[in-house]
């Protein structure tokens, strides 16, 4: 198993689930959420920096890295970003932790705001990384966007079709996936520990599954629970930053900093120069949006 340096990992047995965790440093506590297709080894470049002022904790979602990939349900509620949202908070409990300051990229982001939403009192401040919110994404489909962002509708179609499509050749189509959405095409740009764990999760078929899982969710139950938040009027309490790629997907959806101050109440954000794997592509970018923000929510 790949480990951050200077991180132990652990299991962590919870109600329903198991999950991988790294953890490393002392402090408030701080919890990184990866995205697709990644899991917790995108944070390699900055959770080292991030552990000299916090208590950082790195799971694997269900379904990626080390952590359990139970199989989806009918309905699309085993990966929806409410379940995993739940399953932080739950790590939370058997961490006894009270709070923590949260930082998510990518499908982690889209958990780390539900759990905003859904467990204010458990949150400090947020931090998200190259998304908008969920429908807001769907809504603004263009033909170009569609063309960029195709793996939604590719992993949300029915399954086994795309498990099938991916198994075929599951390396070659990682690699084409991640050197596209690179600033620089190059995949030298991820860590080599990092990149080597993401293809050994993508040789593995209940993982796959679990990463169409969550796409599916994404294009039913995670749209709809938030079109229902946005009906009810709420609103994000914590203080949220926002970062964005210059090139990643956000950037083609019009203004995504106009986009969260539907969502949120006290909003803070700016772009950078990177693709989409921002932690990876521009580490220090991340480092000079996050740790001043986080360690101004930690003062007491």
């Amino acid at each position: 198993m790949a480990v951050i340096d200077g991180f132990t990992r652990r299991r962590v047995a919870l109600p329903g689930i198991t999950l991988s965790v790294q953890e490393a440093g002392s402090g408030p506590p701080l919890i990184l959420l990866h995205g697709f297709p990644q899991n917790g080894m995108c944070w390699s470049k900055v959770a080292p920096e991030f552990a000299q002022h916090f208590r950082t904790i790195v799971p694997d979602l269900r379904g990626y890295g080390e952590s359990d990939a139970p199989p989806d349900d009918p309905d699309h509620i085993t990966y929806s970003k409410r379940r995993m949202a739940e399953d932080i908070i739950a790590l939370m409990d058997e961490l006894d932790i009270r709070s923590a300051h949260v930082l998510g990229h990518d499908r982690g982001a889209r958990v780390s705001y539900r759990l905003a939403l859904d467990h204010p009192g458990r949150l400090r401040r947020l931090g998200i990384i190259e998304i908008v919110p969920t429908g807001d994404f769907w809504n603004a489909w263009t033909a170009e966007l569609a063309m960029a962002a195709w793996h939604w509708t590719f992993l949300a179609q029915p399954a086994p079709l795309p498990e099938r499509m991916i198994s075929a050749d599951p390396l070659p189509w990682l690699d084409t996936l991640l050197s596209t959405w690179l600033r620089s095409h190059d995949l030298s740009d991820l860590p080599p520990a990092a990149l080597q764990s993401y293809r050994d999760q993508m040789e593995q078929p209940d993982r796959v599954h679990a990463m169409c899982a969550d796409y599916r969710a994404g294009a039913t139950t995670d749209r709809r629970i938030d079109e229902a938040s946005r009906a009810a009027g709420e609103k994000i309490a914590a203080p949220l930053s926002y970062l964005w790629a210059e090139k990643g997907f956000p950037a083609r959806s019009g203004d995504p900093l106009s986009l969260w101050r539907a969502w949120a109440t006290d909003l803070s954000g700016a772009s950078c120069a990177s693709g989409h794997f921002v932690q990876e592509e521009n580490p220090g970018a991340v480092l000079d949006q996050f740790l001043p923000f986080f360690l101004q929510g930690s003062e007491r």
